[in-house]
């Protein structure tokens, strides 16, 4: 009789330990759901009637928080504010293959112009945020790997210095260092795998120290440099770099569309990373406001992990 109780006692025991484990794998899969960072803004950046969006590489954010959107489609310029209206479209005809967007310290707006056509694109242009040109750098039209032309450039980034550095890289495999006057200084990198050497070098932005961090988006890695091309050190964590953008605190916002397909919150400190996001957007372009959304661009039609479609469109993803 002692034995049977013993045995029926011991039973309740095993049932019991596994409500326990059950309750705590359960809890376990639901708590990151919870606690989510971010959420899609529904109907975020609706185009006005007639206008549909083509590839969206570039998005950027300037001092008074307007967005901008740069896509393969016409006009190639949308301007909205932070509730997704429409302010300003612009810049019809002016882009062969628009690409990268940046807005500088000083408000002024980036724009590279990645291929060549009839004379036009090839280019990097500075602009007014009220779109006046101011400064273009390379020859119209013209594909070159020398101090006054392009092939394929992707992006700007503006030292505190006010100079200019390039990433001249979809068909190029080097950056091009200009003074903030346009004249050339010099340029560094070829095609390989090597500290220094690119693989489509596809984003660049500074971090508060000054180090320039180069997406070297077919390498699958960042490679960060001081201002003269010198190599400091390389992070392979974020997969393969098509944006990057990093804020007054330096967090890090970096989005893959290609290896690991997400988009990765860290420190440009460390290279540490506090999110990886993979179920909300599959972005080439990223820009962040004062409060910590994130505005992304999207190229190539795919799926996230959730099952969202992508591509050919703006998202804003909000924090929570």
């Amino acid at each position: 009789m002692q034995s049977m109780t013993t045995i029926i006692f011991a039973m309740k025991r095993v049932v019991l330990v596994a409500l326990v484990v059950a309750c705590a794998a359960t809890a376990h899969t639901v708590a990151p759901i919870a606690q989510q960072p971010y959420h899609l803004v529904d109907d975020w950046g609706v185009l006005p009637d007639g206008m549909t969006w083509g590839e969206v590489p570039g998005v950027a954010i300037d001092s008074a928080e307007r967005i901008y959107a740069f896509h393969r489609g016409q006009p190639p310029i949308v301007e909205f504010d932070p509730s997704g209206r429409v302010v300003k479209t612009w810049g019809s005809k002016l882009f062969v293959w628009p690409h990268g967007m940046r807005v500088d310290r000083y408000g002024f707006l980036w724009i590279t112009d990645g291929r060549a056509r009839d004379g036009k694109g090839q280019q990097v242009f500075k602009y007014t945020r009220d779109g006046q040109l101011v400064m273009t750098l390379g020859t119209a039209g013209v594909s070159g790997n020398t101090a006054d032309t392009f092939n394929g450039p992707t992006d700007v980034a503006v030292a505190p210095s006010g100079d200019i550095f390039v990433a001249d890289g979809h068909v190029n495999s080097r950056i091009v260092k200009f003074a903030k006057d346009g004249r050339f200084i010099k340029a560094w990198g070829r095609k390989g795998t090597g500290p220094g050497e690119f693989d489509v070098p596809h984003t660049l932005v500074f971090d508060q120290r000054g180090r320039l961090l180069v997406g070297d988006r077919s390498n699958k890695r960042i490679q960060i440099f001081d201002q003269e091309g010198t190599f400091i050190d390389q992070w392979t964590q974020f997969g393969s770099p098509s944006g990057i953008f990093i804020a007054p605190d330096d967090t890090l916002y970096v989005v893959d569309y290609n290896d690991r397909m997400r988009l990765f919150v860290g420190s440009a400190v460390d290279g540490s990373i506090t999110h990886s996001i993979s179920n909300l957007t599959l972005a080439e372009g990223v820009a962040v406001d004062r409060q910590g959304n994130i505005y992304v661009g999207e190229t190539v039609p795919g799926k996230t992990e959730s099952g969202l479609v992508t591509g050919h469109m703006v998202r804003k993803l909000a924090r929570n």
